[in-house]
């Protein structure tokens, strides 16, 4: 019942792929749909969390089919078993995006105030001094979090945070601080010990997934989310993790985004201000922003204005 149940999430979530990516433009008569960066109609974000050694694998693969990841990481785990050390993160994360997990891994809901603001902000500037780099996105551990977590977080610097809430569609998100992801890596798989059968269903699930994203015509945005340490605890992962990475990959009508870029680019579509009459745009922002108009591609320059054709 369970999994019939889900097949029909799945179904309608693919069939009715929300599509937010419109500008707010006046009498509506126009729509301007937002395209991704370079004008591509698709954008994928691969998204891991937890630090473990074997992130050095995912990144040699990652690195090897020329896409990009986010890593949420917990500082005060790095150099303990299992883990990856401090010294290493950042050779191997160059071309990817460093994101908080938060110090410890707690579940943020069961702490206090203080408790959820120490965990943030010491993971953030733990990671930026290993880094180099401004960390403003996370992931919430164990993907717990409330209206309270949020309303925190939100004062914190973090810009986006990932739930594991999986979405099965398309859609970009409407709070960036829920940002729920489309699947986990290989759905629901392993979830039950030793169910050959289960684990066959829910990989069939996720490549159907993969197959619709490659196929639609809509604008389409993909999140997979997961833990390198599962493609280690269970037989052919990492094979079929390649197999996906493979799939994906060299594709002309996707954009390979972390996570934080991506996120500051639908900001700067967002942010796009038109003229009454939509003759005009400009674009407030530092990023080049991709617009479709009467069913063209238009390029809107970072801070720029420019009549619309």
């Amino acid at each position: 019942m369970e999994s019939k149940t889900r097949a029909i999430i799945v179904i309608l979530s693919l069939i009715t792929i929300v599509i937010q990516g419109k500008a707010q433009t006046g009498d509506g008569q126009e729509t301007i749909e937002m395209l991704f960066p370079g004008g591509k109609t698709k954008a994928l974000i691969l998204s891991f969390d937890d630090g473990r050694v074997a992130d050095r694998r995912l990144v040699t693969l990652l690195n090897k089919y020329g896409l990009a990841g986010t890593f949420h990481l917990n500082s005060k785990k790095l150099g303990t078993k299992e883990h990856l050390t401090k010294e290493e993160i950042k050779e191997l994360f160059n071309g990817h995006e460093v994101s908080v997990h938060a110090v410890t891994h707690p579940n943020l809901t069961n702490l206090a105030r203080a408790g959820v603001i120490s965990e943030v902000l010491e993971d953030r500037k733990e990671l930026e001094r290993l880094t180099g780099n401004l960390v403003r996105g996370m992931a919430y551990p164990f993907g717990s979090y409330n209206d309270s977590v949020v309303e925190i977080i939100n004062g914190l610097g973090i810009e986006y945070a990932r739930t594991v809430e999986d979405t099965y569609g398309f859609g970009l998100p409407e709070d960036f601080l829920k940002w729920h992801p489309t699947i986990h890596q290989f759905g629901k798989t392993d979830y039950k010990p030793n169910d050959t059968t289960n684990d066959e269903s829910e990989m069939a699930v996720f490549f159907s997934v993969v197959n619709h994203f490659l196929k639609t015509d809509s604008l389409a945005l993909m999140e997979v989310w997961g833990h390198s340490w599962e493609n280690d605890d269970a037989i052919k992962r990492w094979s079929e993790m390649e197999n996906f990475f493979n799939m994906v990959s060299k594709n002309h009508n996707i954009c390979y985004s972390t996570q934080i870029a991506l996120a500051d680019y639908i900001a700067a579509f967002r942010n796009l201000k038109f003229s009454v009459d939509k003759s005009m745009v400009t674009n407030l922002s530092s990023i080049c922003v991709f617009i479709k108009m009467k069913g063209k591609a238009l390029k809107i320059e970072a801070g720029s204005t420019r009549l619309l054709d």
